[in-house]
C-alpha cells in the first residue's frame, strides 16, 4: 500500500512539472511576403529568393511561435554590400524598405528569441531587380596595307546596360533589325570575357550605307514589368573621339585672394563631347564656377591648390584629358637653430670657436624663395669669416645658414633671417637669433612637489617642467610608460612655456610624461628631458549598480555589493542605507564586497536600499530597489483557434496567458483586466478572482465576448497581490486572425481594400469585384447578387463577379488565395497536413453558371485539383460550403466564377476561412483558469494508478 501512495506522489510531482512547463517551448519562426513581389522561389534545399523590382515596396513579416512571446531581430548581409540595413537591426515583426534599391538586396535574416532552447533563424534572399538606360561607345580601327592601295576603317559599336537579371541586346539600323549574317558587312558578337555583360556591332570595311541612326534595345524581357530600354547613335563621316586644349599657363602661379580661371576648348567633333573638370581625382572647391569648358575659382586659398584636369568624353574612343597647376603663393612656418661648434665635445658657445645659425621656410612655389641676412639691423654679406650658403633642397629644403669662423666679441649680436619671394606679393618672414654670451644651451627640471602629481579624475591638472637656457626652446610633450596618443589625440603636444595642461583628466591617462626640448628655436644639441608622474584617483566602481528585487512579506533575502576597481584602492568604508536611515557602517579589510540581508521582511522593509563605498576620491554606489510587486504576465500567442463568431455582429477571443515567476512575490489574488478599441482613450475594466497559488507555467485562460466586428481591441492585464498592482503586459486582439507560420487558420472577409493577399489571376478572362450592397448599382442587373454581405450588413463587403456585358457564356474569373505553408513534421517524422477549407457562396439568379474551388500546390512543378463545384440558381440566400484538404507542400486555393449564358448570373463569396484540422464546430465559450494543455498520457497514468491501488485494497 505505501507502494502505491509512494507512486501516486512521485506522479504527481511528475505531473505538476509537465502541468507548469509544457506551455513554455522555445522559439520557432517563418518569413511571409507581401508587398510588390513579382516573383519569390519558394522553399528549396537551399535558399528562399524573392524577386522585386527596383523602388518598389519590400515587405517581410517574421511570424514565430514560442511561450514567452519571442523577441525578433531582423539583420542581413548583403550580396553587392556587406554592412547592416540602415547601419542597425530591426526590432520589429514586419521589415518594410520603401523606394528600395539595388544595394539593399541580398540575404535577410529573421531570429527570434525568448531564453529557450537555441535562437531561431530563417533567411531569405531579396533579389532586386532592375535595367538602367543603355550606353553606346565607339571604337575604330584604322589598317594600312603597305603593297596595295587601299584604306580599311573598321567601326565597333560597344552596347552596355547595368542590370539584374542579365541583359538581352538587339541591334537596329534606321528601321532595319540586324542580325548576324543578315549583312556581309555587319557583324554581332559578343566578347567571351564579358559574359554576356555586352553586345558589340562590327561595322567592317566602312561603307556609305553604314553612315546611318544606330539603336540599341536593351531587355530583360519584361519580368517584374520592366520595359525595354534603347538608345540612339549617330554615325557620320564626322564621327571622332574628342581632342581638347587648354588656354593659359601651365602651371598656373597667382597669390592669395586672385582669380583664377581655366579655359577648356574641345574640337569640332561628333557627337559633341561633354566636358568635366576634376581635381587631384577629388572633388572641386565648393565655391567653384563652371560654365560648360570654363572653370572659375574666386579668391583662392593655398586650399586651393592642386592639379587640374579637363576631361572630354563623347562615347567615341578614349575620352581626352589636359592638366594644368594651380599654385598659390605661401610663405609659412619660419623656425631657426643655433649648432655649436661640432669639433668640440661641448653644447656651449664660445669666443674662437665656431657657430652656426640655421633658417628655414616653407615656400611656395619653392624656386621663388630668397633669404637675406642682417646683423643688428644691416645688410649681411658672406666673407671668409661670415659663410652664407643653402642648404641642398634634397636633405633640407628652404633652409640657409649663417656660418661665423672663429667667433669673436665683436660677433656678438642680433642676426635676422629674411624670407621672401621673387615678384614680392607676400608678405616677407623676419626671424631674429641673439648670439652673445648669455646664449647658452637648454635644461629643463621639474619643480618640486610636481612629480608625482596627485589629482581626482574629473579634474583639470597643468604638468610642469621648468626650462632654462637662452633662446628658449619649444617643448615636447610625450608619453614615456606605452606608445598612445596625448589627450588632444596628437602623440606629441608644443608647449611654449613648459606646462602641459589637461581638462577633465580620466583615470587612463595617469602613467609617465616626458617633456623634451626640441632643436627648433633653440639649440640643434641633443634634446634634454624630464619625467612627470601623473597619478589620477578615482571613485569605486562598483556591481550591481542597480538591481530590483521582487519579495514577498516575511522572506529573509541577502543584498550584496562588490568593488570592481577604486584608486586608492586601501581603505575603503562602506554604509549601507534604507532611503535615508543608515542601516550598517564598516570597513574593507582584504575583501572585496560587503553583504547585507533582510530578514523577515515587513511592509516597512520595502524601498530603496543603497550600499556607499567610499574612498578619497568619492563613492560608488549599489542600489537595491526591493518591492512587492508582481511580475508581468505572459500572454500566450500559440491559442488553437483563439478566435470564433457567436453571433452575426460579434465576436468572441479565447485570451490565454502564463504568469511570470509567480511564486518571486505573493499570491496573485486577481488580475485587473482593461480593454478598448483601438484608438480610444477609455478604457473598460473589470477584475478576474484567481482561487489557489499559480504556479509556473499554469496556462490561465478567459474568453472576451461581446467584441463588435470588425474592431480590433487593447487589452491589458494586471496581477494584484497584497503589495498592490503588479507590472502591466498588453497586447492585441484582431478580428481578422494573422497568416500563422504554418497555417492553423486563416479568415478573411474582404472588408479591407488589401483583400487579406488574394489577388487576381492574370491569365482568366476577367477579375472578381470587391463589392457591398449599400453601394451596388443594380440598374442593369436585377435579380441576381446579394442584397448584404453574409453577416447581413448592407456596408459589409464581399467578392463578386459581374455578368454583365462584354462577358460572354464561359467566361472565368479566378481568385488566388495567399500562398500557405504547410504545418512542420512533429518529433515522430509525420506531418498533419489536414486543413478544413470553408466559404459562403450567394449565387441567385436565372442565369447563375459555376463556381468552383481548386487546391494548388505549389511543389517542384505546380499541380492544380478540383475539391469542390456547383452550378445553377441556389436562392436569394447565403450557404457555406466546407470541404477537407490534404496538402503535400505549400498551397494556395482558387476560387473560380464561370459566367453563364446571361446578366443575370452574380455569384459572390464572403468569409473565407482555412483552419488546421478535419471541418468541426466552433469553439464553445468556456471559462477557465487551469492549463489546457497537460498531456493525455498524463491522465490514463492517473486512471491507472488509482485502478491499482483499489484492487490492491
Amino acid at each position: 500500500m505505501d507502494l502505491v501512495f509512494g507512486l501516486l506522489w512521485l506522479l504527481t510531482v511528475f505531473l505538476e512539472g509537465v502541468y507548469c512547463q509544457g506551455v513554455y517551448a522555445s522559439p520557432t519562426v517563418r518569413i511571409v511576403h507581401s508587398g510588390h513581389a513579382c516573383n519569390i522561389e519558394e522553399e528549396r534545399y537551399t535558399e528562399r529568393v524573392y524577386t522585386i523590382r527596383e523602388g518598389e515596396t519590400l515587405e517581410l513579416t517574421c511570424l514565430v511561435t514560442g511561450h514567452p512571446r519571442p523577441q525578433i531581430r531582423w539583420t542581413k548581409t548583403a550580396g553587392s554590400a556587406s554592412d547592416r540595413f540602415q547601419d542597425s537591426s530591426v526590432f520589429n515583426e514586419t521589415l518594410r524598405i520603401t523606394n528600395i534599391q539595388r544595394h539593399q538586396g541580398g540575404r535577410y535574416y529573421c531570429k527570434a528569441e525568448n531564453g529557450l532552447g537555441s535562437p531561431a533563424i530563417k533567411s531569405i534572399r531579396v533579389d532586386v531587380y532592375y535595367l538602367d538606360d543603355p550606353i553606346v561607345t565607339v571604337h575604330q580601327s584604322i589598317g594600312e596595307a603597305k603593297e596595295q592601295f587601299y584604306y580599311e576603317r573598321t567601326v565597333f559599336l560597344r552596347c552596355v546596360a547595368n542590370s539584374n537579371p542579365p541583359v538581352r541586346y538587339s541591334w537596329r539600323r534606321g528601321r532595319e533589325v540586324l542580325s548576324q549574317g543578315s549583312d556581309k558587312g555587319v557583324e554581332i558578337y559578343e566578347p567571351f570575357f564579358t559574359q554576356g555583360e555586352t553586345k558589340i556591332l562590327k561595322l567592317k570595311n566602312l561603307r556609305p550605307q553604314d553612315y546611318a541612326n544606330y539603336s540599341c534595345i536593351a531587355s530583360v524581357r519584361n519580368v517584374c514589368g520592366i520595359p525595354d530600354k534603347n538608345i540612339l547613335f549617330r554615325l557620320t563621316n564626322k564621327t571622332a573621339s574628342p581632342t581638347i586644349k587648354l588656354l593659359g599657363d601651365d602651371p598656373v602661379v597667382v597669390n592669395p585672394g586672385q582669380t583664377v580661371t581655366l579655359v577648356c576648348i574641345a574640337s569640332d567633333r561628333e557627337p559633341t563631347p561633354t566636358l568635366t573638370w576634376v581635381r587631384n581625382t577629388e572633388t572641386l572647391p565648393e565655391k567653384s564656377v563652371l560654365n560648360g569648358g570654363t572653370l572659375t575659382l574666386p579668391a583662392v586659398t593655398s586650399e586651393d591648390a592642386g592639379v587640374y584636369s579637363c576631361v572630354a568624353n563623347n562615347n567615341v574612343g578614349n575620352p581626352a584629358k589636359k592638366s594644368t597647376t594651380v599654385v598659390v603663393r605661401a610663405l609659412k612656418k619660419g623656425r631657426f637653430w643655433i649648432t655649436p661648434d661640432p669639433y668640440h665635445n661641448d653644447d656651449n658657445i664660445q669666443i674662437g670657436r665656431e657657430v652656426k645659425i640655421s633658417c628655414q621656410v616653407e615656400a611656395t612655389p619653392p624656386e621663388e624663395l630668397m633669404f637675406s641676412w642682417l646683423k643688428n639691423g644691416r645688410a649681411l654679406r658672406s666673407s671668409e669669416r661670415m659663410v652664407i650658403t643653402q642648404t641642398d633642397p634634397d636633405v633640407s629644403p628652404g633652409t640657409t645658414n649663417l656660418d661665423i669662423i672663429d667667433l669673436k666679441f665683436t660677433d656678438f649680436g642680433t642676426y635676422t633671417c629674411m624670407a621672401s619671394l621673387k615678384g614680392g606679393g607676400i608678405p616677407e618672414i623676419s626671424i631674429d637669433v641673439n648670439i652673445s654670451s648669455t646664449t647658452v644651451p637648454p635644461n629643463l627640471t621639474v619643480p618640486r612637489g610636481k612629480s608625482p602629481l596627485v589629482t581626482q579624475e574629473g579634474d583639470t591638472v597643468e604638468l610642469q617642467c621648468l626650462v632654462s637656457g637662452k633662446p628658449k626652446p619649444i617643448i615636447l610633450w610625450s608619453r614615456a610608460d606605452k606608445e598612445a596618443p596625448m589627450p588632444d589625440g596628437n602623440m606629441q603636444t608644443e608647449s611654449y612655456d613648459g606646462i602641459l595642461r589637461i581638462v577633465n583628466v580620466s583615470r587612463e591617462m595617469t602613467g609617465s610624461y616626458r617633456c623634451q626640448t626640441s632643436q627648433y628655436n633653440g639649440f640643434n644639441v641633443k634634446p634634454r628631458e624630464a619625467i612627470v608622474e601623473l597619478i589620477v584617483q578615482y571613485p569605486p566602481t562598483v556591481e550591481p549598480v542597480f538591481t530590483e528585487i521582487r519579495q514577498g512579506l516575511a522572506r529573509t533575502f541577502p543584498m550584496s555589493c562588490r568593488v570592481l576597481r577604486a584608486h586608492p584602492s586601501r581603505v575603503l568604508k562602506y554604509e549601507w542605507r534604507l532611503g535615508s536611515r543608515l542601516l550598517n557602517a564598516g570597513q574593507f579589510d582584504s575583501q572585496d564586497e560587503t553583504e547585507y540581508s533582510v530578514r523577515s521582511l515587513s511592509r516597512e522593509g520595502y524601498g530603496e536600499y543603497s550600499c556607499d563605498i567610499i574612498n578619497e576620491a568619492g563613492a560608488g554606489r549599489c542600489s537595491f530597489l526591493v518591492t512587492g510587486k508582481a511580475y508581468p504576465p505572459e500572454f500566450y500567442y500559440d491559442t488553437y483557434s483563439p478566435l470564433w463568431q457567436n453571433r452575426p455582429r460579434v465576436y468572441a477571443f479565447k485570451l490565454q496567458w502564463t504568469q511570470m515567476n509567480p511564486n518571486a512575490v505573493d499570491r496573485i489574488m486577481a488580475y485587473r483586466l482593461g480593454i478598448r478599441q483601438t484608438g480610444q482613450q477609455r478604457w473598460w475594466e473589470q477584475e478576474i478572482p484567481i482561487e489557489g497559488m499559480i504556479q509556473k507555467g499554469e496556462l490561465i485562460t478567459y474568453n472576451l465576448t461581446e467584441l463588435i466586428k470588425p474592431e480590433a481591441y487593447e487589452v491589458r492585464l494586471t496581477p494584484i497581490t497584497r503589495f498592490g498592482e503588479g507590472d502591466s503586459t498588453i497586447r492585441i486582439v484582431k478580428y481578422s486572425a494573422p497568416i500563422n507560420p504554418h497555417l492553423r487558420e486563416f479568415h478573411c472577409s474582404f472588408e479591407e481594400e488589401p483583400i487579406c493577399m488574394f489577388t487576381q489571376e492574370k491569365s482568366d478572362d476577367f477579375d472578381w469585384t470587391r463589392h457591398s450592397a449599400a453601394t451596388r448599382d443594380t440598374k442593369y442587373t436585377p435579380n441576381t447578387g446579394p442584397s448584404s454581405d453574409r453577416s447581413g450588413s448592407k456596408q459589409g463587403f464581399y467578392m463578386y463577379i459581374e455578368t454583365s456585358r462584354p462577358r460572354m457564356e464561359g467566361d472565368k474569373a479566378r481568385l488566388l488565395s495567399p500562398t500557405f505553408n504547410i504545418a512542420p513534421k512533429n518529433p515522430y517524422g509525420t506531418t498533419n497536413s489536414a486543413y478544413c477549407f470553408s466559404f459562403y457562396y450567394h449565387m441567385y439568379g436565372k442565369h447563375i453558371g459555376t463556381l468552383n474551388a481548386y487546391l494548388r500546390l505549389k511543389a517542384q512543378t505546380m499541380t492544380e485539383s478540383p475539391i469542390w463545384t456547383l452550378s445553377g440558381n441556389q436562392g436569394d440566400r447565403w450557404k457555406q460550403a466546407k470541404v477537407n484538404i490534404h496538402p503535400t507542400a505549400a498551397f494556395q486555393m482558387v476560387l473560380e466564377g464561370v459566367r453563364g449564358p446571361g446578366i443575370e448570373g452574380d455569384i459572390a463569396i464572403d468569409d473565407v476561412t482555412i483552419e488546421e484540422g478535419e471541418c468541426g464546430d466552433p469553439p464553445p465559450n468556456l471559462r477557465s483558469s487551469a492549463p489546457s494543455n497537460a498531456p493525455p498520457i498524463c491522465h490514463l497514468c492517473v486512471t491507472l494508478l488509482l485502478a491499482l491501488f483499489v484492487n490492491r485494497r
